[in-house]
């Protein structure tokens, strides 16, 4: 990844923080997209600032941008802030996202648009921003963080979110129209989505900490992401997977818990995937 330049929006924290610090270890110049410039909640820590400070503890660069994927308006800032500090676009990683799961009968109208806006509207608008970019150059990598929800009919990970599945089933759509219409200029899109529930600041928020006994580190979805940020419309695209699938797939190779780096350790997954 040295000289490309990765745009990772929910960057704050979470899975979007693992990816971005990943991503500048490995030579890329990141920016940090979120709209957390100061802690949200008490029980919700990371700012765009920390991650930066944490990238640059590393010996990495990073760009921290406040941004809100739903607002056309601040998305162009944020590609164009890109632009003016980087001069390019090589990598988008699609991960802001919420939910605020609830039975359907129960679920203000207000807080469905919200979730559509953020988790599909939002990665619709940055798609769109970066595209001009990576056209000219005839090549770059978008990576759609989706998720189960989108695609599993029981009641797993969809049960009460009936707003987060449709928002990740139309992201997995929305993947595979975008691949297809991009392809001729040399872009990747494809769909990255975690088999199991990750150990993240948001997930803290409402499990118990016997829940949480079943949470997975971020290491293998950092490791697919390195793996999907290389790609590009030849090598690669229009596939929709969970991390465990493209590591069985593509025989790629997962850093021990806690680490970043997918060329160490051992540790590998099982799976199928299922590409257009």
């Amino acid at each position: 990844m040295q000289g490309k330049v990765a745009i990772v929006t929910g960057a704050s924290r979470g899975i979007g923080k693992a990816i971005a610090l990943g991503l500048a270890a490995h030579g890329a110049a990141v920016v940090v997209a979120a709209r957390s410039e100061s802690p949200p909640h008490e029980r919700l820590p990371g700012t765009i600032y920390e991650t930066v400070a944490a990238i640059e503890a590393a010996g990495g660069r990073a760009l921290p941008v406040r941004c809100d994927v739903t607002d056309e308006a601040s998305v162009s800032a944020m590609v164009e802030k890109t632009l003016a500090e980087f001069g390019r676009i090589d990598v988008l990683v699609n991960n802001a996202a919420v939910d605020f799961p609830s039975p359907l009968v129960d679920m203000p109208l207000k807080r469905w648009e919200i979730v559509l806006k953020v988790d599909l509207t939002g990665p619709f608008l940055c798609t769109r921003a970066v595209l001009p970019a990576m056209m000219e150059h005839r090549r770059g990598s978008i990576i759609n963080i989706t998720s189960q929800a989108g695609s599993e009919r029981g009641g797993k990970t969809v049960g009460y979110s009936a707003a987060y599945a449709a928002a990740k089933a139309g992201l997995d759509r929305l993947t595979w129209a975008t691949a297809v219409e991009v392809e001729e200029y040399g872009i990747a899109v494809n769909g990255l989505k975690p088999a199991g529930i990750v150990d993240s600041e948001g997930m803290r928020m409402w499990a118990s900490e016997e829940e949480r006994k079943q949470f997975v580190p971020p290491d293998t979805m950092v490791a697919c992401a390195l793996f999907l940020a290389r790609q590009d419309a030849r090598t690669l695209t229009g596939m929709v997977a969970t991390d465990e699938e493209y590591v069985a797939r593509y025989g790629l190779v997962v850093p021990s818990v806690g680490g970043t780096d997918p060329g160490s350790g051992s540790r590998r997954a099982a799976g199928s995937a299922d590409s257009r």
